[in-house]
């Protein structure tokens, strides 16, 4: 056996050796391939851990009679926009989430305490997003469910650690994407994909950015990386950049608020209708109830960009903070 293996991945062969359950020895083998120092030398231990990976899953699903397990990535999306964090271990993906939403996801000074999906719901002004914490990823392993729930989010924000070589982790996520044909949206199809290619908005939170020093050093990541990705440094210790993670969340979603009025009546500011960004009057109609639609005569517009009151048609676009009184 490699000398040099680490402490951690001791203890996780430990608990490997103790488990009693085929889920248990899944677990503990995918945290010691995450652990296990990558170079030749141990070229033949990774592969022996990915063959009993696959068997004790085997053995997993013949031990519920071939019923079909819950796949737990399938979430339901909530709020304004589904947002999915994406990183290595312990790179405080769940302090974050924990910070901003009501979720209580596990939270360790140890890498992969995350071992499910645990999303939450932000409250952002008057909208909420829903933030998805997840289960470490590495170049060795990510699960191929979860990359689905990547694929279906409105949003995929990599969480990197300012202080273990944040630009190194910023191009294994985007390596991790890449393989499994995520892209940033803008990016090139890389020569000889030829599967089809799914472009995600990306954002990019370089975290624990609370010490001395930490804001020159994610200067130099900008430097680095030279990134066309919007970057926001944050820290849960402090709160640096909380409120700026989520306005750059609700730039990134493409989306605006507007505001329903019944006639002779005040609007109702509280719970504003979210909507894509270029919608129309019709859209909007659709959106309140199904038989509008077809029965929308006119609407009028209280805004910035129109006279208080002012007479609009169907095709008219909407702002952001548009009021409308919709008359049918």
């Amino acid at each position: 056996m490699p000398a040099n293996l680490p402490p951690t991945y001791l203890e996780a062969e430990k608990r490997y050796r103790e488990a009693k359950t085929p889920e248990e020895k899944v677990e503990a083998l995918e945290e010691m391939l995450a652990l296990i120092p990558k170079h030749k030398g141990t070229d033949k231990m990774q592969a022996d851990i990915k063959r009993r990976i696959s068997k004790h899953k085997e053995e997993a699903q013949k031990k519920k009679g071939g019923v079909k397990q819950k796949n737990v990535y399938a979430i339901d999306k909530e709020g304004a926009a589904q947002v999915v964090l994406l990183g290595g271990p312990n790179t405080g993906k769940s302090s974050l989430v924990a910070a901003l939403t009501n979720a209580e996801p596990e939270i360790a000074p140890f890498p992969h305490t995350t071992h499910k999906p645990t999303p939450g719901m932000a409250p952002y002004e008057n909208i909420q997003f829903q933030l998805i914490d997840t289960p470490p990823v590495t170049l060795e392993y990510a699960d191929p469910l979860m990359m689905d729930l990547v694929r279906r989010a409105d949003i995929v924000t990599m969480v990197l650690d300012i202080t273990t070589d944040p630009l190194g982790q910023y191009e294994d996520l985007l390596a991790i994407m890449a393989d499994h044909r995520i892209l940033p949206l803008g990016s090139c199809v890389p020569e000889g994909m030829r599967k089809p290619v799914t472009f995600k908005k990306v954002l990019v939170a370089v975290n624990k950015v609370d010490c001395p020093g930490r804001q020159e050093d994610f200067d130099t990541f900008l430097e680095l990386t030279q990134t066309s990705l919007p970057v926001v440094a944050v820290s849960v210790l402090n709160s640096t950049g909380l409120d700026a993670f989520l306005k750059k969340i609700y730039d990134l979603a493409g989306i605006i608020r507007v505001y329903s009025k019944t006639p002779g009546r005040e609007p109702d500011l509280e719970e504003p209708f979210v909507v894509r960004a270029g919608s129309t009057l019709e859209e909007l109609a659709g959106r309140i109830h199904k038989d509008f639609v077809e029965k929308l005569k006119y609407a009028r517009i209280w805004g910035g960009t129109v006279h208080d009151g002012m007479m609009v048609q169907r095709d008219y676009v909407l702002q952001d903070g548009d009021i409308v009184e919709i008359h049918i």
